[in-house]
């Protein structure tokens, strides 16, 4: 893997991280996952941490290191989303509890030495849920800002407006103020907000192609998905509901799937009505330095020919 890109991801799984984690180890050749952190958001840090060595057993990955980050937000209370994916954030398939060991090192501290350990601009941060364990480790280290390639994560929206509020999506939400330190970095970040995962539907045939591949991961992400979308197609009316996660990964796979441009991003974090929002200036009115690129549009059908094509790799 000597011209694989470097990755961390941070996440909460959540069936679509899940999603997301096996698209990056279905890609051995061009994604080299350094380690997988986990953080409190779609149900706690204890079920997120469990559930990341799970879809690493599921993908034959023993050998990934899985490391524990916050357990709650920098400075509110957690807020989680057990409606959305069931009390153990993977329902759907049955599972069982994972085998493989939790390192014993802290999720920001491992971020922090990865970064300082590894050459400057070559780890790339993929983050797929809440923000509060990069804006720890920025917290506690701020000189691995300028040492991170890139920050690529699922968060925010413009157009689409929210999904947890009317103006935020769930991830800035739970933890605004993490969001603000990051968007204040000086990161490179890539942002992929609702405006992208909305386009992205799990639709019963794509579900089910990714079904056929018939390994025990690819059939238990389409039982994941199966309950995952429930939600949503009550809420949107839609056939299947949005793979969020996923699309951070396959921004690196393939790049030409996607079209955005630079902005800039502001986060709400004090108002009653919008904490959470992600102020994006799109048609750029506000003369404010652009610090996102920010994705609006994606191939929906190489995206999912691209996760397809992956899943069959594992």
């Amino acid at each position: 893997m000597t011209n694989a890109r470097k990755i961390i991801i941070d996440t909460d799984p959540g069936q679509d991280d899940a999603a997301a984690i096996m698209l990056a180890l279905g890609s051995p050749e061009e994604i080299d996952v350094l380690g997988v952190t986990t953080v409190a958001g779609n149900v706690p840090l204890t079920l997120t941490t469990r559930n990341a060595r799970i879809v690493c057993e599921l993908c034959n990955r023993t050998d990934v290191k899985v490391f524990a980050g916050a357990e709650r937000p920098v400075a509110r209370p957690l807020v989680t989303a057990e409606h959305v994916h069931g009390k153990t954030g993977l329902d759907g398939p049955a599972l069982t509890e994972p085998t493989m060991p939790l390192e014993e090192q802290h999720a920001v501290d491992f971020i922090i030495e990865t970064l300082l350990a590894e050459a400057p601009g070559t780890v790339t941060l993929c983050t797929l849920g809440p923000l509060t364990n990069i804006a720890l480790a920025l917290t506690k280290a701020p000189e691995i800002a300028p040492r991170v390639r890139e920050l690529v994560m699922m968060g925010g929206g413009f157009f689409e407006g929210g999904n947890i509020t009317p103006a935020a999506e769930f991830n800035v939400y739970v933890d605004p103020e993490a969001a603000e330190i990051v968007f204040r970095s000086g990161i490179p970040i890539v942002m992929m907000p609702l405006d992208v995962t909305h386009r992205v539907l799990t639709h019963r045939a794509r579900v089910e192609k990714i079904r056929a591949i018939g390994s025990p991961a690819a059939v238990a992400l389409a039982e994941m998905l199966e309950f995952f979308e429930r939600f949503d197609i009550e809420k949107y009316g839609t056939d299947g509901g949005p793979l969020h996660d996923p699309t951070v990964i396959a921004y690196l796979l393939r790049p030409e799937l996607f079209t955005g441009r630079d902005c800039n991003v502001e986060i709400e974090t004090t108002s009653a009505l919008t904490t959470g929002m992600t102020v994006v200036d799109w048609w750029q009115v506000t003369g404010r330095t652009h610090n996102a690129k920010v994705m609006r549009h994606i191939d929906d059908e190489g995206f999912f020919e691209l996760l397809t094509d992956r899943l069959a790799r594992l």
